[in-house]
């Protein structure tokens, strides 16, 4: 895990009760939600320590800006940099149970495409932290068309079936000017197919408009077909180095994070994506874990949010990652782990189609 404070506290200048203390306090604000008094830190923190104390450590721990009082109450909450000393040094990870692992692993291993085992992952990593999961799709070196296929539907539409690198298959809804019969599709996939198959995805389409642009101002209506479905059938961003979001309307449930303004403008980056990449770009260049805790991500608008990501590998090499979003009151001792084995897992579901 990394350290992203900008003045790192190292655990050696907390003594051993100051230290269960911070924990305690933090371990009990993540559950209820509410500053933490001394009174209670004495119930639940199992130290034969008196109020006056457990008081004069607080201010200690105040006074180090691992702590402070939202107001006027004797209670305390925990800091951004609090957090960190407890991510860094003082949490307790939890290790999930083989039944658990199981069920995971089947739910993304029946998957049959890059996108379907991703919206899995995303869906599971959001039910198991009720947070808003986020998966960076993979990033591959080299996309190769392999086949392209048409099926007519109905009102001039047509189906069409899109399949790279072998096995990821992409289905896209084309709108036509008029009705085409099944046999002139297939005589239009083929002809696709001959021609470029094998070649990168992301050059496919200036090469394919760009012949067929030439070749229309020839009067040819084939071309012309074709052209009036290529413009749909790839589109200026494809689906390569994107980004999944889910689960978002989970941050309501957290009081901290109830600010509708605040949630807007949340949720207005989430939809823009740029500043979400920003970071993930960050974490994607480090190595392991990635933890962001409020103001270390550098974003305004995520200064009351943590961030926990991990990347996932196929053949060794890192080509994506996922995480969660969430309010910095987040339980970080089972979503660390949460992340950690669904990255995992992620990697080796695309690693067993391949």
């Amino acid at each position: 895990m990394t350290n992203h404070s900008s003045k790192p506290l190292t655990p050696v200048e907390l003594s051993v009760r100051a230290q269960i203390l911070l924990k305690t306090l933090i371990n009990k604000y993540v559950d209820e939600g509410q500053p933490v008094g001394s009174k209670t830190l004495m119930t639940e923190s199992g130290l034969d320590l008196s109020s006056a104390t457990i008081r004069h450590v607080l201010s200690d721990l105040e006074e180090l800006g691992l702590i402070k009082a939202p107001h006027k109450s004797a209670g305390r909450i925990p800091t951004d940099r609090g957090y960190r000393i407890f991510v860094d040094s003082l949490v307790t990870i939890e290790n999930f149970h083989k039944n658990e692992l199981q069920k995971m692993k089947q739910h993304l291993f029946t998957q049959q495409s890059t996108k379907d085992i991703a919206l899995s992952a995303s869906d599971l990593l959001s039910g198991m932290t009720n947070m808003a999961s986020i998966v960076m799709l993979p990033r591959r070196s080299h996309n190769s068309l392999r086949h392209i296929e048409f099926l007519p539907l109905s009102e001039n539409r047509i189906l069409s079936v899109i399949v790279v690198n072998d096995c990821d298959v992409e289905n896209r809804i084309i709108q036509t000017n008029r009705k085409y019969e099944k046999q002139e599709l297939e005589i239009i996939g083929n002809f696709l197919t001959r021609q470029f198959a094998g070649k990168d995805i992301q050059t496919v389409r200036g090469n394919l408009l760009k012949e067929m642009q030439n070749a229309r101002q020839e009067v040819n209506t084939f071309m012309g077909t074709l052209l009036e479905m290529a413009e749909q059938l790839f589109p200026e961003s494809q689906i390569g180095d994107d980004v999944l979001l889910t689960g978002k309307t989970n941050l309501f449930a957290y009081q901290e994070m109830a600010d509708s303004e605040k949630l807007k403008q949340l949720f207005d980056a989430f939809k823009g994506k740029k500043d979400v990449l920003e970071i993930l770009d960050q974490c994607l260049v480090a190595q392991g874990t990635q933890i962001y805790i409020g103001s270390e991500s550098g974003n305004n608008l995520l200064e009351s949010c943590s961030i926990v990501t991990s990347p996932y590998a196929v053949g060794g090499n890192v080509i994506g990652l996922l995480g969660v979003i969430g309010p910095t009151r987040m339980a970080y001792e089972k979503v660390i782990p949460a992340v950690d084995i669904t990255a995992k897992l992620f990697g080796s579901a695309l690693e067993f189609k391949q």
